[in-house]
């Protein structure tokens, strides 16, 4: 390894729209600790949590004009620069937690990062959010004719507002950081999110019920600035790729344990929770709807071979 040395001292800011302590948190200060160590403090940095530099979409704007050096972000917005990733978020495709994580780890993982590199941006690995929920204000969520009606927010997504539309709700696509307060004043009913996000939000004070639909796997991304990362040594580069494994794994494993442990905590919080329906008319609804707007443009190759992947 070259000396840390050799090189000017470079402070890292990585851009996220939850807090600092959330699963994004604990992923950006293992990254941010792996790259220090491994540049001999060449390289530092810190977080710039809970949407301080804009929502999921500005930040990717700016790591396109070289505005922000990294963030971590949801895959919802990404599919609006990188079209083919919209296939990660097609409703109920990924069977449970390994078959995400083995297919983004592997082959097709990698080409939506080659993907993504086509766009000015650079994907540095795939991370993680979860199995997506739903919250609301208004009542018990346990069958699609429940949802009917709802003011949903959702992602900046086609493939998401198309399911929820389906399903009989009224999406409304809006940035993260603006969501807890149109919830607080009522200008949404609900939101959908993972464990990790519901929790860390505390969404608790604005939601009262919450359904493990687990309607869609949302991955997440350590993205990097072509502006950044195309000055680095092949050195550097390394450093910034294994860096990025280890703030996977910190993420994954804080996911593992906010899904172990929060639905007391949402419970204890005075939420009610619903763990078990018939997801079925769910996705039979959500598939109908979402699926040809990936499909009509991209064909079913995709889908095929990650329903195929074990």
């Amino acid at each position: 390894m070259m000396s840390g040395g050799a090189y000017a001292q470079q402070n890292i800011l990585v851009a996220t729209t939850t807090t600092a302590t959330s699963h994004y948190g604990v992923g950006a200060d293992a990254f941010l600790a792996k790259l220090t160590e491994l540049s001999n403090g060449a390289f530092t940095g810190e977080q710039a949590p809970g949407g301080q530099l804009g929502g999921e979409r500005d930040l990717i704007e700016g790591l396109q004009i070289g505005s922000i050096d990294m963030a971590i972000t949801s895959t919802g917005p990404l599919g609006n620069f990188v079209p083919e990733v919209l296939a990660l978020d097609l409703p109920f495709l990924f069977r449970d937690y390994a078959h995400a994580r083995s297919v983004l780890d592997g082959e097709i993982g990698q080409e939506m990062l080659e993907a993504i590199g086509q766009n000015n941006l650079v994907g540095l690995a795939w991370s993680e959010n979860g199995f997506r929920h739903v919250t609301n204000s208004q009542r018990p969520v346990t069958s699609p004719a429940d949802l009917e009606g709802l003011k949903l927010r959702t992602m900046e997504n086609a493939v998401h507002m198309a399911a929820f539309q389906g399903m009989g709700a009224s999406p409304t696509p809006m940035a993260f950081p603006e969501v807890f307060g149109a919830l607080q004043q009522g200008v949404m009913d609900g939101q959908e999110n993972p464990i990790t996000v519901i929790t860390a939000s505390r969404f608790w004070e604005v939601q009262r019920y919450v359904t493990l639909t687990g309607h869609v796997y949302s991955p997440a991304i350590i993205l990097v600035s072509p502006a950044l990362f195309d000055g680095l040594t092949d050195e550097q580069k390394g450093w910034f790729y294994e860096a990025a494994r280890v703030g996977v794994a910190a993420t994954r494993a804080e996911v593992d344990r906010l899904e172990a442990a929060g639905v007391a905590l949402m419970r204890e919080n005075g939420m009610e929770v619903i763990t078990e329906i018939d997801r079925a008319p769910f996705q039979a609804l959500a598939a109908e709807a979402a699926w040809p707007v990936y499909t009509d443009r991209f064909g079913s190759e995709m889908i095929e071979r990650i329903v195929a992947a074990q």
